[in-house]
């Protein structure tokens, strides 16, 4: 979860669109649960609704005319179809597709959990409940299940890391995986996990990845939690100690450092440039200014 956009107008646009996605699928927001979910840059806006007969959740995602990327706007119906129901996840009902003044929406109706996301940001400093070892136990059961699942969806791109991970991390650099690709989530950071059982969140970006990617990318999301960050290494330590694990990891640095502003002191960011820099037994190049985001990141 991001924080709401700065721009007034994008908000407005957001909340009209949610309005009208609500009418048209007959739901009304709950007034009673004042949250709202915004994804990255204002693109996605969640909140809690009520259909005729239960509780719901409604997200919209929003992007300029024409300009899907296939990959994020059909993760969530592809995810409903393609994944076991032994993966702990919110049904998807409905969903309904309108433009708007220049701009397409989907418009996802889950059921709505009752669980809590275990943080409210992506990188988080402190968790809203403490996953103990059956919430453990029952991320890696999923993990072992999703990893059977069949799909040509991809949850990044190779020609992205043969870019990315020498820009960022410099060379020499291997951009290739040393072992095949396996079905992941593809966004696993504590704001997607739920507690204190277990329920995965948000599965737009599911698809293959590198072996590992997963846990590569819940521990880099740790690590201003060192405590928790060391906790997720040795639950995981079967991925993340090998060398597949070990070029997931740096694939999910790279990317992360392409989407994260950069900075002086030890911040996430320079938390990542640390760990790369353990991994690669290596200097990385200097951070360069501002931010590049990868499309469809949320």
């Amino acid at each position: 979860m991001w924080p709401p956009p700065n721009d007034a107008d994008t908000v407005t646009r957001m909340r009209a669109a949610h309005e009208r996605a609500s009418a048209a699928l007959r739901v009304t927001v709950d007034r009673t649960q004042a949250e709202e979910a915004w994804g990255f840059a204002g693109r996605t806006l969640g909140r809690p609704v009520m259909t005729p007969d239960s509780p719901g959740w409604l997200r919209i995602a929003a992007t300029e005319a024409g300009q899907q990327i296939t990959t994020f706007w059909d993760g969530g119906r592809t995810a409903q179809q393609a994944l076991p129901a032994s993966i702990p996840r919110p049904a998807l009902r409905a969903i309904h597709d309108h433009h708007h003044d220049g701009w397409d929406y989907r418009a996802e109706l889950y059921d709505r959990v009752h669980v809590r996301p275990l943080a409210v940001t992506t990188v988080p400093r402190r968790l809203t409940d403490s996953p103990k070892g059956q919430w453990f136990q029952a991320l890696r059961r999923s993990f072992r299940i999703l990893a059977t699942v069949s799909t040509d969806r991809r949850t990044i791109e190779q020609s992205y890391l043969d870019d990315v991970m020498p820009r960022m991390l410099g060379e020499p650099i291997t951009t290739e995986a040393p072992a095949p690709w396996v079905t992941a989530h593809g966004d696993l950071h504590w704001a997607n996990l739920c507690g204190p059982t277990l329920c995965m969140i948000d599965w737009e970006g599911w698809g293959l990845a590198p072996s590992g990617y997963d846990a590569a990318t819940l521990y880099c999301h740790s690590l201003l939690m060192p405590t928790l960050a060391a906790q997720v290494q040795a639950r995981f330590a079967d991925a993340l100690s090998t060398e597949s694990g070990r070029y997931a990891e740096l694939a999910v640095i790279a990317e992360l450092l392409d989407t994260v502003p950069s900075g002086t002191g030890i911040d996430h960011a320079g938390l990542l440039r640390i760990r790369a820099t353990h991994l690669l037994r290596r200097a990385i190049p200097r951070p360069r200014e501002g931010t590049v985001t990868r499309p469809g990141q949320t």
